[in-house]
């Protein structure tokens, strides 16, 4: 039986997740794209709660869909930082780690995140 897209990605997610942890020291960035939209938020799993969250939905946000994605990681860094959060581990969800998800981190480097 042939796996769908979405269940593909949450195979591939499924097995990313084992490894990939965040802490309050280190938080996970998680990131989510969908047709039209991209979001991501940074999440302490220790406490299971969302620290920052981004999305392409703010105001403010305009441009192509890759120009969409720098800018959430540009704004979510900023609020990273804010924060005093530095460092983060990176979590591409299971996406492949081209075109938006990469416009993205590296927006957030751009911003300051180191990962």
């Amino acid at each position: 039986m042939a796996l769908s897209k979405v269940e593909k990605r949450q195979k591939i997610k499924r097995r990313v997740r084992r490894n990939i942890f965040g802490t309050a020291e280190k938080p996970r960035l998680s990131v989510y794209r969908s047709n039209k939209e991209i979001y991501a938020q940074i999440i302490d799993d220790n406490s299971g709660v969302t620290i920052v969250s981004a999305s392409s939905r703010e105001a403010g946000v305009e441009g192509t869909k890759s120009e969409k994605s720098t800018t959430v990681g540009k704004a979510l860094a900023a609020k990273a930082i804010a924060k005093g959060i530095e460092t983060v581990v990176f979590d591409r969800n299971g996406f492949v780690y081209h075109g938006r998800i990469k416009a993205l981190a590296e927006g957030a480097r751009e911003g300051g995140l180191k990962f």
